[in-house]
Formats: C-alpha cells, sequence, structure tokens
C-alpha cells in the first residue's frame, strides 16, 4: 500500500511539473512562431504584389545562404531535420543563434519566391526558444530534450493549427517504427496552449468538412488502397529526388553563397519556362486542388524540382508545405486519371504523402480529421498506412532513427540514421513468396551480367 501511494506521489507531482513546463513552452514557443508568421505575411504581401518579384531569387538565395553559413550553419535547409539531430546526438542543446537566424532566412526565402515551407522555421524556432528555456530552468539532459520535444509538437501546432497532430507528429517523427510515450502529454499541453497562442494573435487556418457518403464502401477502399501505393511511390520520388539535388549541391565545389545564387538563377529560369505557381509556400494551389479545381497533372514533379532544388541550393525553409502541396496535387492527378472526386483524394493524398514522406501514419491520419472531419478518417488512415509501408525506409529527415523495419523479409540495423543504414538484406525465412521473388531477382541479375559480359566481347571483338 506504501509503495502504491508513493507511485501515486510520484506520478501526481510529475503532471504538476509537466503541466507547467509544457504550458510555459507553449506559451513562449505560440509568440514566436505568430511574430514569425505575422512577419512571413507581412513580408510577402509587400514583395509580391510585383509581377516579376521572382526575379530577385538569386540575390534572396545568396543572402540567405551566406547568413546561414556565418551566423548559424544549423539553420541550414528545411530546419526540422536538425532538430531531430540536436535531439538525438546533442539532447536538445540549440545555439541560440538558430532561431532569429531561421526566422530571417526563411522570410527572405519564401518572400522572394523560393519553393519551401512555413513549418520548418516554426519547429526551428520553437525547438530553439525552448532549448534556451531549458538552460533558464537549469534542467537535466533528459527534461531538457523533452522540453525541445515540446516546441517541436507547439511550433508544429502554431503552424498548421492541428494540436493533436502536432503533438503525435513530435512523438512519432524522432524514431521510424517508435513513439515516445514518455513525451506524449507534455508534447499535448505544449501543442494546445500554442495553438491558442497563435489564434489570439489572429492567425487563421485552412479546415474544410468533407462529406463522402454513409456506410463502408468496399470498391470505393479499394480504390484508396491503390491510391496510397501510388502516393507511396510518389514519397519515394520525393526523398530520392531530395538527397540527390543535395549530393549534386555538395560537389559543386564552389563558396556556398555563389550556390545560392546559381540555384535561384535555376529557378528563375523554369518559373519563366513553366509557372510561378511551383514558388513560394503554394498555399492557393493546396486549396484550389482541395476544393476540386483542375490541376496540372504533372503539378506535383515540378513542385518536387523547385523544392529540390530550393533547399539544396542556399535556401532556408520548411518541407512539409510542399509535401502538402506534392500531395495534394497529385490526389488530384490521381483522381482524374481514374475518374474519381478530386477533392476526396487530394485531401487523402496530401495526409497520405505526408505519412510516406516523414514515417508519421498515425500523425497524418489525425491530421486528416481534424482538417477534413471524422467522415474521411477511416480512408485517409488506409492511405496514410499504405504510403508509409510503400515508401520504404527512406525519409525527408535522414537523421531519424530506424526503431524496426517495415516487413520482417527486411533486415537493416536498428536504431541507426535513416542515412546510414547501408544496403537492405532479404530474409527468405518468412514465406515462399519472398523466396521466388528473390530467386526471381537474382536471376533477372544473372541474365543481365550474362548479356552485359557478351557485350563486352563482342566490343572487344570489333576494335581488334
Amino acid at each position: 500500500m506504501k509503495k502504491t501511494a508513493m507511485e501515486e506521489a510520484v506520478l501526481f507531482v510529475s503532471i504538476i511539473k509537466w503541466t507547467l513546463l509544457s504550458t510555459i513552452t507553449g506559451l513562449v514557443v505560440g509568440c514566436g512562431a505568430a511574430i514569425f508568421l505575422k512577419a512571413l505575411d507581412w513580408s510577402i504581401g509587400l514583395v509580391q504584389v510585383k509581377q516579376y518579384y521572382f526575379l530577385f531569387l538569386p540575390v534572396a538565395l545568396f543572402v540567405s545562404s551566406f547568413l546561414v553559413k556565418y551566423l548559424a550553419s544549423d539553420a541550414e535547409g528545411h530546419g526540422t531535420e536538425k532538430v531531430i539531430e540536436a535531439i538525438h546526438k546533442r539532447w536538445g542543446k540549440i545555439d541560440i543563434l538558430v532561431a532569429p537566424v531561421k526566422l530571417v532566412t526563411a522570410i527572405i526565402t519564401l518572400a522572394f519566391g523560393g519553393s519551401a515551407g512555413k513549418e520548418g522555421p516554426c519547429v526551428q524556432i520553437g525547438a530553439g526558444l525552448s532549448s534556451s528555456l531549458a538552460d533558464l530552468f537549469k534542467v537535466n539532459k533528459e527534461d531538457r530534450r523533452k522540453i525541445v520535444v515540446c516546441g517541436v509538437s507547439a511550433g508544429f501546432s502554431a503552424v498548421f493549427g492541428t494540436p493533436i497532430a502536432g503533438a503525435l507528429f513530435a512523438v512519432e517523427v524522432l524514431v521510424l517504427g517508435k513513439i515516445m510515450h514518455e513525451m506524449l502529454f507534455p508534447a499535448l499541453v505544449s501543442a494546445i496552449i500554442s495553438f491558442q497562442v497563435t489564434k489570439y494573435w489572429g492567425i487563421t487556418y485552412f479546415y474544410k468538412e468533407l462529406h463522402i457518403f454513409g456506410g463502408f464502401q468496399e470498391v470505393f477502399f479499394l480504390k484508396v488502397l491503390v491510391s496510397g501505393l501510388f502516393f507511396g511511390i510518389v514519397a519515394f520520388i520525393l526523398v530520392e529526388t531530395l538527397k540527390m539535388a543535395e549530393g549534386l549541391a555538395k560537389r559543386l565545389k564552389i563558396w556556398a553563397p555563389f550556390k545560392g545564387l546559381l540555384g535561384g538563377t535555376i529557378l528563375v529560369l523554369l518559373a519563366l519556362a513553366t509557372s510561378t505557381d511551383y514558388l513560394g509556400l503554394g498555399t492557393e494551389t493546396i486549396e484550389e486542388a482541395i476544393h476540386g479545381a483542375e490541376i496540372f497533372p504533372a503539378a506535383f514533379l515540378l513542385k518536387i524540382l523547385f523544392t529540390s532544388i530550393t533547399l539544396s541550393m542556399g535556401g532556408s525553409g520548411g518541407i512539409l508545405t510542399p509535401i502538402l502541396f506534392i500531395g495534394s496535387t497529385a490526389g488530384s492527378a490521381f483522381a482524374g486519371f481514374f475518374n474519381l472526386n478530386p477533392e476526396i483524394f487530394a485531401a487523402i493524398g496530401m495526409v497520405a504523402l505526408f505519412s510516406g514522406a516523414n514515417n508519421t501514419p498515425i500523425t497524418a491520419s489525425v491530421m486528416a480529421i481534424e482538417i477534413f472531419g471524422a467522415q474521411i478518417g477511416v480512408y485517409a488512415a488506409t492511405a496514410c498506412v499504405v504510403s508509409y509501408v510503400a515508401s520504404g525506409h527512406r525519409s525527408v529527415y535522414p537523421s531519424q532513427l530506424l526503431g524496426m523495419t517495415k516487413s520482417p523479409s527486411i533486415s537493416l540495423p536498428l536504431m541507426e540514421d535513416l542515412s546510414n543504414l547501408g544496403e537492405v538484406k532479404i530474409q527468405t525465412k518468412p514465406g515462399k513468396l519472398i523466396f521466388r521473388a528473390k530467386k526471381v531477382s537474382e536471376y533477372i541479375e544473372r541474365k543481365y551480367k550474362a548479356k552485359r559480359q557478351k557485350k563486352i566481347e563482342k566490343d572487344k571483338q570489333i576494335h581488334h
């Protein structure tokens, strides 16, 4: 009885402690995020009234890259990736300069048309502010990490207006296949407080209740399953394109700000050749897709290209807003190809791609309900889980740790960064299907090698 009473007393004190700490974090991060969002809206309104505002993109990316290089290197790229790395490797310790530098460089990038998002800056600002709070409170390293996770959930919630999804994102995105349950309560409190604070500041959010026919429709469910596979493939393309663009950028042995100048020039030429729709946040296109407007079928591929160039060549901003753009327009394209409801599949595509690209199926499923209402829940969750599995062991956040593989037939080292996993090993024990698939793969590989060897020998004979 005494032990039980002691246990309950400790838990009660823990609840009081984390209610206070997460409330303070939510208040501070909510204010910081609101200031950023207000400043961003003001800057976009000031700059983008001019028809050819994007012609200044080379200068904008030059300045952004310069500030990041010499003031806060962790503000580079889409931000959230660096926060995840700090949580795993430095117990959430983040340089105090990261928040202001990220705020300024993201505004510069987005105002002049860089293809990025606003959640990365908010998450990084939230993490930076919460890390400073941890210094102020003089907490131990375990509590520091928990406070920074609160900052992540608060920043996410402030951008999308989805406090439950914000809390889940913070505890689901760190390790693929694992949820940090011990951090869920403070993350939720922080997300709710931050959301209320940003609403008080006058920040508005996009919501649209989607009504789906009554009852469970088996044929429609199968179509949703197929769409999940499609969105998983699109997520695969997005991650690999980002990785390829970053690799190419690193090979350019020039001063980092000159890369920004070059990247901005490429974006200007692409915009002149295609459309300015793929520059900036792209929230108008997302809303058009959700409302069933006709969208160019290859819009999602063009957005992948614009975003990859922006983030790898000196731009500073988030990746999740572009993911929502890519997902909603991919959903619109899928619906058009199969003559389906474009509104519903744009909404499903938005969250399913989010799931596949981030490895956060639970967050994405709840996000769908918070934005589009409960009726879409079953179908959105199905597409999210299928997309999550189909995208494989990759992520827009390479510093995610691998907590478990997505299939018992796949062997990979656990608790390693996704960027360091190495070659995938296929196990044949779980069933004959996997075994036969492997045999077919080996047969194709042998045939290819034999054909290639014959070609080499033939070329040698011709040469002689």
